[in-house]
């Protein structure tokens, strides 16, 4: 069987009349006909009834009917998906993305992207959230992995995980020593933290943490990236509360301590456009369920 005798049957059973389906199928009504009847002996029913003035389906041709219907989409989408990354070789992908993407996420997904689309072309674009989402508007990037998801309805997202704060202090800190230390010894203490329209998520849930645990800080200086506020604490400018993925790049000057109460965890999300068609796109979110839907901290 093949899928033109499926179109062939299609295109009757809808318009009900050989010449109509004839004309619609650009062919000829005895070779239509000729189509319909190997078609009914391959399957070994009567689909249609005829007469000379109507054509009907029979309760096998209803049956089929539904059945040929399905086919033909599974088939048409087959095709379009094959199209689709046939296509890739010459198309680009642009990522967008906040450093901890680089870090814990496209170490994962990079590898599998070059094996799976060779060909494809990939911009990656250091940007902020914000900064990610108006880019991914204009279709200046494909998908954004930003700290906080879109919430205009206008892209999906996934939340990739989320990941704890953690508190950084100079080594020669009288803390340093002690396996964990209370928040209550963050009052009145200098603070490093990250500039509100660099990080907007991580200022925000560091200043909602001091207030609701009404701590009095000192915020000595806004840094306009995690890199900086790594560095400051290293000259001994102040205390941080950090992303955890920024202690492997903690050098000999700096310490990370627990402490006792739990410091809040920020997320990260891929947003990307709905009802998107592209292949690259469909494997890094199938990576991302398989590999980050879990604690990675």
């Amino acid at each position: 069987m093949e899928l033109r005798h499926l179109r062939y049957f299609v295109a009757v059973a809808e318009e009900l009349n050989f010449t109509k389906a004839a004309q619609r199928m650009c062919t000829v009504q005895p070779s239509l006909s000729q189509q319909i009847k190997d078609l009914e002996h391959e399957v070994g029913a009567q689909l249609l009834i005829r007469t000379n003035r109507k054509v009907e389906l029979t309760e096998e041709g209803k049956a089929f009917l539904k059945q040929a219907l399905l086919s033909l989409e599974y088939a048409e989408k087959a095709i379009y998906d094959a199209r689709q990354i046939a296509n890739m070789s010459k198309d680009h992908l642009h990522i967008g993305f906040v450093p901890v993407a680089e870090m814990k996420v496209f170490p994962y997904i990079m590898p599998n992207i070059r094996a799976h689309f060779p060909d494809l072309k990939i911009s990656f674009h250091s940007l902020t959230d914000s900064a990610q989402l108006d880019a991914l508007k204009k279709g200046e990037i494909d998908i954004a992995f930003t700290r906080y998801p879109d919430e205009s309805g206008e892209f999906e997202h996934v939340q990739v995980f989320q990941e704890p704060l953690a508190l950084i202090m100079p080594e020669d800190s009288p803390f340093a020593e002690q396996r964990s230390i209370s928040i209550k010894h963050f009052n009145d203490r200098d603070f490093v933290i990250s500039d509100e329209t660099a990080s907007p998520q991580l200022y925000k849930l560091i200043q909602d943490f001091f207030k609701h645990s009404k701590l009095n800080v000192n915020i000595v200086q806004h840094s306009t990236n995690i890199l900086l506020n790594v560095n400051l604490v290293g000259m001994g400018v102040g205390w941080s509360i950090v992303p955890a993925y920024v202690i492997p790049l903690l050098g000999d000057k700096i310490v990370a301590k627990n402490t006792i109460e739990p410091l809040p965890m920020i997320g990260l999300y891929a947003n990307y456009r709905k009802q998107q068609k592209n292949p690259a796109i469909d494997l890094i979110l199938k990576i991302l369920k398989e590999q980050f839907y879990m604690d990675m901290f």
